[in-house]
């Protein structure tokens, strides 16, 4: 008899107008938070697997040579047209400018035309990569769309970018199969611009997460 009263007791609470308000506000705030998360990623993709890319410039002399002098290290920033090393008589130029990303530490080597002496990342035109499934939004991707960035060696910082390209041609290395038809999948590259000049940490090659914002 005492159990059956304990609980009838609980049913009883249970229907009290304050735990009735409270249970209900539970269930609308819940709600509210799940409808406030779908308008937040309804109009967003999602591009798991990027990486940050910089072209790079190998700068070799035009004639055969010894390096006699090394005007730069690597690390260094360089501007368009500066002086970075003499082979022979022969004086290479940082085209672009950049960064050093490597060069010799001693004097005296040889170099054949086109054997790379020193070679510079232009981090100007470095840009976010990743692909997507043609299956998984790439319809609704077009360059000049917003998209935000983050990288793996800066967590819970997001950086801000405009989709640059999309390409025409599938990335055939990155097919996957549909389970549902045995059909492959293709992959494209998509390529986000960013200005690099707000985000000097950032470097080619770090691993990234692109979210493009499908409304402009």
């Amino acid at each position: 008899m005492e159990t059956t009263n304990t609980q009838i007791e609980k049913k009883n609470h249970f229907k009290t107008p304050w735990v009735q308000s409270v249970a209900a506000i539970i269930l609308i705030f819940g709600l509210l938070i799940g409808f406030l998360y779908w308008l937040s990623v309804r109009d967003t993709i999602f591009i798991e697997n990027s990486y940050l890319n910089a072209p790079v410039a190998n700068m070799s002399p035009t004639v055969p040579g010894m390096l006699n002098a090394l005007y730069v290290k690597e690390g260094d920033k360089v501007a368009p047209n500066s002086q970075i090393a003499l082979v022979g008589s022969e004086i290479l130029y940082a085209k672009n400018g950049g960064v050093i990303s490597s060069a010799p530490e001693v004097l005296g080597s040889y170099y054949a035309p086109g054997q790379t002496v020193i070679s510079v990342v232009d981090n100007s035109q470095m840009k976010v990569i990743g692909s997507v499934d043609e299956t998984k939004g790439l319809k609704d991707i077009i360059p000049g769309e917003r998209a935000t960035f983050s990288v793996d060696a800066y967590p819970g910082r997001t950086y801000e970018g405009i989709v640059d390209e999309v390409s025409p041609v599938s990335d055939d290395t990155g097919v996957v199969f549909s389970i549902s038809d045995a059909r492959p999948v293709k992959k494209f590259n998509i390529k986000v611009r960013f200005d690099d000049s707000k985000y000097p940490e950032l470097k080619s090659g770090m691993s990234a997460k692109i979210t493009v914002h499908t409304t402009i």
